[in-house]
Parts: structure tokens; sequence; C-alpha cells
């Protein structure tokens, strides 16, 4: 939200000339560089011991990801606050009991998402909404905005908070054992808890909220409380889980969590455009989040709009509900099937891979450098994905290495038609031109990268999680 004395996100808008250009070149992500870690690493060291075994520890014994500073909260409350929710969201209302939480998706009129997050329903009119702030954003505009008789407070991320603290520090636990130590930390041992449901319990005298959560196919958990007992809580986890394997794990490995769990966080914000997402705009800071959209990759178009996204595209179309009248009801259910695009997993080519490696040594040419874990270096990142005859059939976006799998794979959205199983893409590595003037993106050239289609989440045991999960729906 911006001061009266600040600049709009519009204003920002109308003097620039090319936006595309602006956030290819000059944006740089809020709370995500290419170092992988800066704005969080005041908080959170890199890693703890090194990322790879770190990355291991959610497939063989267990994670402790700490997640209390870089992810906003927004908290609802209010008579109003139901109907808020149901207007903005597309999921149902019907079955949102005050025991779970829903992965919370919104749009514009025109059905272009606008951000996700994950929701606690914390009581009849009063919910909590964890990550994701153009959503966060969206929500709390019409809040103030609207006929909605509501009370909003906004938990910055650490880096930018006023307060010095959060209101709530939030912990997950992952991996195979993650289930005996919840079980051995919990004050009387753990209750059942369905898949994204939630519960309270006690640590240590502690009471904290529990989401029934897993992004490496097992029973983990999202822990939150109140900021001030976090290292109590944290203690607890870190001690009694020791003979399990326990491994804290830093940022650089828990961002690349997103590969096994086929998450593709933070799409671009379908809000740039449409005179009825103009309030917004001139609602939002020229220096906010949304200001700082940053795109990179070897797509390249001149129109903003064709790095939007609809719920379709991300898969969330099994969420969307049409027994409500939500803001971009109509524009989705009037989108044809031809366009909607689907999200697979890119598996790419080993030989090619190791060949953009090479590149790095003798007289070059100098291929764009693949980091690991993370390898995408723009937080939006767009490569083409082209078939055998050069027809460009979709865009290939978050891209890492899971040390588990042994394998870099990226997530895509296939065009219509282009998303089968098996099928072999050339994946085009490195920006046009050079590179842009991103100032972590070095001088490079462009190559092309065999991949894969494969099904995502590219881990067997989420897809086995994901499906009980339904079953029991």
């Amino acid at each position: 939200m911006r001061q009266d004395s600040e600049e709009s996100l519009q204003q920002l808008i109308d003097r620039t000339p090319d936006l595309v250009d602006y956030f290819y070149n000059d944006a740089v992500a809020p709370h995500f560089s290419r170092a992988g870690v800066a704005k969080t690493g005041a908080f959170i060291p890199p890693a703890f011991t090194n990322w790879r075994d770190e990355q291991r520890s959610w497939h063989e014994t267990a994670a402790l990801l700490h997640q209390s500073h870089h992810m906003p909260e927004l908290f609802v409350e209010g008579p109003d606050a139901a109907r808020l929710i149901e207007r903005v969201g597309i999921n149902s209302m019907a079955n949102w009991t005050l025991d779970r939480a829903k992965q919370f998706v919104a749009c514009t009129p025109r059905g272009h998402v606008i951000g996700d997050c994950v929701a606690y329903r914390l009581g009849e009119q009063r919910f909590e909404l964890i990550s994701g702030m153009p959503i966060i954003d969206w929500v709390h505009y019409n809040a103030v905005t609207g006929d909605y008789d509501v009370t909003v407070t906004k938990d910055e991320p650490s880096n930018i908070n006023p307060t010095g603290g959060r209101i709530n520090f939030r912990l997950q636990l992952d991996g195979p054992h993650a289930e005996k130590i919840f079980d051995k930390v919990v004050e009387g041992g753990a209750p059942e808890i369905k898949f994204f449901h939630t519960a309270r319990v006690k640590i240590r005298g502690v009471e904290v909220l529990v989401l029934r959560h897993g992004m490496a196919g097992h029973r983990g958990v999202e822990i939150s409380g109140p900021y001030a007992e976090e290292k109590t809580v944290r203690d607890a986890l870190l001690e009694e889980g020791a003979e399990f394997g326990i491994t804290p794990v830093g940022t650089q490995a828990y961002f690349s969590t997103q590969f096994s769990d086929g998450w593709m966080p933070y799409p671009v914000a379908g809000i740039f455009t449409g005179e009825e997402m103009r309030g917004f705009r001139e609602w939002l800071s020229a220096t906010g989040w949304e200001a700082n959209t940053e795109i990179g990759g070897s797509f390249r178009s001149s129109d903003i709009e064709d790095y939007y996204v609809t719920p379709y595209d991300l898969g969330y179309g099994s969420i969307m509900k049409f027994d409500h009248d939500f803001i971009g009801r109509e524009a989705l259910e009037a989108l044809p099937i031809e366009k909607r695009r689907t999200k697979v997993a890119l598996v790419w080519n080993e030989e090619d891979v190791a060949r953009v490696f090479a590149s790095q040594f003798g007289p070059g040419p100098r291929y764009k450098a693949i980091e690991l874990p993370i390898v995408f270096y723009s937080w939006n990142q767009f490569d083409e994905v082209r078939n055998d005859a050069g027809d460009l059939v979709g865009v290939s976006c978050h891209a890492g290495y899971l040390n588990s799998e042994g394998a870099l794979i990226s997530h895509a959205l296939m065009n219509h038609g282009h998303a089968e199983i098996g099928s072999e893409v050339l994946v085009t590595w490195g920006e046009p031109n050079g590179g842009s003037r991103k100032p972590h993106v070095e001088r490079h050239e462009q190559t092309q990268i065999r991949a894969t289609i494969e099904a995502v989440p590219f881990s067997s045991s989420v897809r086995q999680m994901m499906r009980e999960a339904v079953h029991a729906r």
C-alpha cells in the first residue's frame, strides 16, 4: 500500500515507454536474487552444512526448513471476512471448515492469476494468508476499498518489516522421519491430521498451529506460533530429531524445494493492463513488490500479457469451483480448452548440460553459466521451448538441480496438444543479444538444451501423496 506522497505503480507504468523492457532489464526481484539468498541471508544462512546434503535430507531422513522471515502474511477478520475471501478467491467456501487450509488463488476480471498463497481459516470470520505478496495486496486492497466490514493486519517479511520482528514464526518439518519426530516432540503425542488440515498442539509448553503438509511425499508438517517462542520450538525439534538425522536447511536448498513438490511460485501478476485494474495499480507503490517484477530468459515479447497465466496453466483447475461468484469467473468459464496450457516437468539432457558447463573453460563460446542448485537467474524465468520443427510450443520457467534425483529439471507451461509425456523438446538457454542489463547476468551466447517432458511433480512419491489427498476428498 503506497503512502500519499509516493509515486504509484500506475504512474510508473505511465512514464515507462516499454514495461516489459523495464522488467526484463532493470527490475530486481524483491526477496530473491541470483545469489539465491541475499535478501534473507541476514536471517538464515545459505547453508548450515552444504546444500547437497540438505537437499537429500527431505528425501532420506528429515529436514527442518525455516520460513519465519521471507514470507508476508495478512490477517483478515470481521463480520464480512468470509464474504471477502469468497468473492476474491477461486476456491469454494462450501467445505472450508475451521480445521483445514487451502491453496488460495485470486484472479483479475479477465481470468489472469494475480497470485496464490496458503490460507488458514482461523475462525468463522478470521483468515490468515501466508506468502504471495500480490494476492495479499489484492485482498488488502479489496478489503479497504470495497463494501466489507473487516479489519486487516499485514505482517511484512523481515527484511522490510518496520517492527523488527514477526507476528508468527514458521517452521517446516519434512522427510521420511518427519512423522516420528513430530509425534515425539508433541505433548501427549501427535493427533491424526488429514492432508492440508490443521490442528493445535503443544510443544514444550508452547501452543502451535500445525498444517499437515508435505513437499516430498512424506507426512510433513508446517508449524507456526508466537514469534517470541520460535527458539523454544526449533530447539525442541532439533534435539528430539537428532536420533532421526534431522538436518536444518539453509536458503540455497530451501529455494529448490519447489522442484520436489512441483509448485510454481510467484507468477507474473496479471495486473499491469486493463482499466478494471487501474484502481489497484494506483493504490500500489512504484517501489513495491509488483513494481519489481523481474523477468528474464530467452522468451521475449513486447506484450506484458504474454507473461500472464491462468489457473489452468498452473494446474489449479481442480481447485477452482464455479459454485460461487468470484472475480474472473466469467472469463475462466469461457476460456476455450485450446487456450489452456499444461504444467509439466522438463528433465534436461545430461550431455547438453555438461556441454554448457564445459563452455566455461577455454576460449569459448561462453554459454549462460548454470549455477546450482537454483538454475534460473530471474525470479520470473521464461525460456523458449520448441519442438523438432522449431515451433514455439511452451515456456520453461523455474529450473533447478535435485541431488536426490541426480537430475536438472524445470517447470514448463506447454501449449495445448504439446504436453505428451516422454516427448523431447528443445529449451533455448540464455538471453538474446548477449544478455540483459540485469547486473547478475553475465555476457553469454545462447544455446539449446534437449529436455524430456515428464509429469509434475517430478517426484513419484509426491504424486502418490497428491493422489491420496484427492481420493480422501
